[in-house]
């Protein structure tokens, strides 16, 4: 079997809800696309996966999926999944590492589908279900939050995540009145969004320490070791860091010999692909270290996502982004939570998606190819 094209189809996503992240506000309706990646095999076989998400645009990285990976691609046998992925690796320079990452996904989508196997069970199954959580959007008040907080509880999810205002004092403020809304025994985090100094985040990881939550995520800013080393040495709670930048699996190497984090953190869109991901993950189990991992922005990123989870020992969750609307796009079967808060693992081969390819036609803004 050989690769005989790539293409990404740009469609419309014109349901995107409101959106407020990280000083960014979106009202529901914008424009926006997203893209869907295939690789053409001359055996009739396809893999796919979705570049874009509620930020970012798929044709922002579209263009070079096309001019700088796919050549690395045609005429290769796609079970040589390693050596494209090691290909493409070197393109990171010129290509986006979200266009990586679809790329690198959309090549284990295939061998899945090659296989007649799910992601998870090729890479190893380690579980067959996963707790999951839900990460706040930016919400107008304390009690906002508090309310946001109950409801999910209530709906079943096992923990509760704050995206705070972004001023320290007010974020401590959002932390005490979402503790009292929820009890003393519900799974509470704070992912700061690396908006801290290093005298705020020590404030900030002291307040919540005290009300026990259960991680301090992204304080500081994304490079800033040396005071993640410092911060971590003053508190006891455990600290997440190594989302950002966005960068391959052997960035993770100076956090780890620093001791500047407590736990690992990534995504496919933001490390490349399932192949950076599951080093990474391996990595950080040989320290001991969680690797946790991050909401992928769109439907069939959160799905490579849960076969990464179910296939490694040293992850506890599932991340879903509020609002979830605004990653879950273009697929039929969307990733369902249980009663109990958990989400399965996957049956179908590759990522076992079904893409709603009538709706992609229905939408279709262009093809690259």
């Amino acid at each position: 079997m050989k690769i005989t094209d790539v293409t990404v189809t740009l469609f419309a996503w014109d349901t995107m809800p409101a959106i407020s992240y990280q000083g960014l506000v979106r009202k529901a309706g914008f424009q926006h696309d997203q893209g869907l990646v295939t690789i053409h095999t001359d055996e009739g076989v396809e893999g796919h996966a979705f570049l874009g998400k509620g930020v970012d645009p798929a044709s922002s990285d579209a263009g070079n999926i096309v001019k700088y990976l796919k050549p690395l691609l045609i005429g290769h046998d796609p079970l040589d999944r390693e050596m494209l992925h090691q290909a493409i690796m070197k393109r990171n320079r010129v290509a986006t590492i979200r266009a990586i990452g679809a790329v690198d996904t959309a090549l284990w989508d295939l061998q899945g589908k090659i296989a007649g196997l799910p992601i998870w069970q090729m890479l190893g199954g380690y579980r067959r279900r996963i707790p999951a959580y839900v990460s706040s959007d930016h919400l107008p008040t304390p009690q906002h939050y508090a309310d946001e907080a109950v409801k999910y509880k209530e709906l079943g999810y096992v923990a509760y995540k704050i995206h705070p205002p972004s001023e320290w004092r007010a974020d401590i403020k959002v932390c005490e009145a979402v503790r009292k809304a929820v009890g003393d025994d519900y799974i509470l985090m704070l992912d700061s969004t690396q908006v801290y100094n290093f005298e705020e985040a020590l404030k900030v990881g002291r307040a919540i320490e005290a009300m026990d939550y259960y991680w301090f995520e992204d304080p500081l800013k994304d490079h800033d070791i040396y005071n993640y080393v410092k911060l971590k040495q003053k508190l006891d709670i455990p600290i997440m860091a190594t989302e950002r930048p966005s960068a391959t699996f052997d960035a993770y190497a100076i956090w780890i010999t620093s001791q500047a984090t407590d736990y690992l953190r990534g995504d496919v869109a933001i490390k490349g692909g399932i192949t950076n991901m599951v080093k990474a993950a391996h990595l950080a189990e040989a320290f001991c270290m969680r690797y946790e991992v991050h909401a992928g922005g769109n439907s069939l990123n959160n799905l490579a996502n849960v076969h990464v989870e179910m296939a490694i020992p040293n992850t506890q969750f599932h991340e879903i982004l509020l609002p979830a609307e605004a990653a879950s796009y273009g697929v039929i079967n969307e990733i369902a939570v249980t009663r109990d808060g958990y989400i399965e693992a996957p049956t179908g081969p590759g990522l076992g998606a079904e893409i709603d390819f009538d709706m992609i036609r229905s939408k279709q803004i262009a093809v690259l190819q």
